[in-house]
């Protein structure tokens, strides 16, 4: 049984040490969508630091049809925020492409995250800041982050917590309900998450947790997007060589 209570003043605690030890007085940096995660993590470290140490940043690449979400939880949790709009900077790089380099739709896709991350860093290098990772166990356990783009940070709070888990802890915490429960939709076709994994959350974190799903081909899609995305969880292969 998830003991929701233990788990979160666990990792408000945590946070605490992090930054008594990684960096004392600064402040965590949180890259704001509006979602579960971001509005959770956000939660935590206003907890563990205070809504003075906490900066949000919205990050919208043009218009975002959904970014009231996100000025819902800095309002909810009285934090400092600031808005960079990345739509000039990722028209530019695309733009830049030579005309015979084709671009990709996978391109496009990870282009807005990596930005966001750069985009993240410069805010925190500039507010004595430490950015906050606001992935989770379900979405890396199937891959389903941008390498270098939301899959970085400097401390994660949510990262070995699965997507119910993290649900348990918005309610108790009091993150508007709305938030906790939002259906996450890709920003590129317009599709739920679970539409474009081919199964539900719920199934996967009972999967994870358990080791039981009911339908065989849904085990086998699952076991094999975690393959195929360890690499991303995993440091950067190093040569080593033999000097002896």
């Amino acid at each position: 049984m998830f003991n929701a209570q233990r788990v979160k003043d666990d990792c408000v605690q945590w946070i605490r040490d992090f930054f008594e030890k990684n960096g004392p007085g600064c402040n965590a940096v949180i890259g704001i969508s509006g979602g579960k995660d971001s509005s959770i993590a956000a939660a935590l470290c206003v907890e563990a630091l205070g809504a003075d140490r906490v900066i949000g940043v919205l990050m919208p690449n043009g218009i975002q049809q959904d970014i009231d979400c996100s000025y819902k939880i800095v309002k909810h949790l009285g934090i400092k925020h600031y808005v960079v709009n990345i739509k000039d900077c990722y028209d530019g790089i695309l733009k830049s492409f030579p005309d015979n380099l084709p671009i990709s739709e996978q391109t496009m896709v990870n282009l807005a995250p990596r930005l966001r991350m750069s985009t993240l860093y410069a805010v925190s290098q500039s507010c004595n800041g430490r950015v906050v990772n606001t992935c989770n166990l379900s979405e890396d356990w199937v891959g389903y982050s941008t390498r270098y783009g939301d899959s970085v940070g400097d401390f994660s709070p949510l990262s070995r917590l699965t997507v119910q888990e993290i649900k348990q802890i918005g309610y108790l915490i009091n993150v508007p309900r709305d938030l906790v429960d939002k259906i996450p939709i890709d920003g590129l076709c317009g599709k739920t998450d679970e539409d474009n994994l081919g199964f539900t959350y719920a199934e996967l974190d009972r999967y994870i947790r358990t080791g039981e799903i009911d339908d065989p081909a849904k085990k086998e899609l699952i076991d094999r997007k975690h393959k195929m995305n360890l690499f991303k969880l995993e440091l950067m292969p190093c040569f080593e060589p033999n000097l002896d």
